[in-house]
């Protein structure tokens, strides 16, 4: 799981050099400051929980349901999220537009926010 975790975390970190790259270089011209800015929102959210992954590997043993549980959030979050964000940002572009993707942003939106609610949950569970 800890190589996982890594693994993940880089790739997402990567990916999101190579479309914040895209972004500001082919698209800003391209798509309306909405869309670009959503685009943006998408890196941004990438990028933050790409350097979450990396130090969780880092720090955590993955010994406990709850730390691997935290683990697939982030993962699944990050992707669902961003992915659906790049997604949508760029069908208004190409003029097509993905309604069901409207429901997955803000899925992977709550799986963000269970993956920190199941991090303070372990700082809690060390305090008491």
């Amino acid at each position: 799981m800890i190589l996982l975790v890594q693994f993940t975390g880089a790739l997402l970190g990567m990916l999101g050099v190579i479309f914040g790259a895209f972004g500001a270089h082919r698209l800003k011209d391209r798509l309306d400051a909405t869309a670009m800015k959503n685009f943006e929102t998408g890196v941004k959210y990438q990028f933050y929980h790409a350097l979450v992954l990396l130090m969780l590997g880092f720090n955590l043993g993955f010994n406990s349901d709850v730390e691997t549980y935290m683990a697939y959030c982030f993962i699944l979050g990050t992707v669902l999220f961003s992915f659906s964000i790049y997604a949508l940002s760029l069908g208004v572009h190409i003029g097509t537009k993905k309604n069901y993707l409207g429901i997955v942003t803000p899925l992977g939106g709550l799986l963000l926010v269970v993956g920190w609610a199941l991090l303070l949950f372990t700082f809690i569970a060390h305090i008491v």
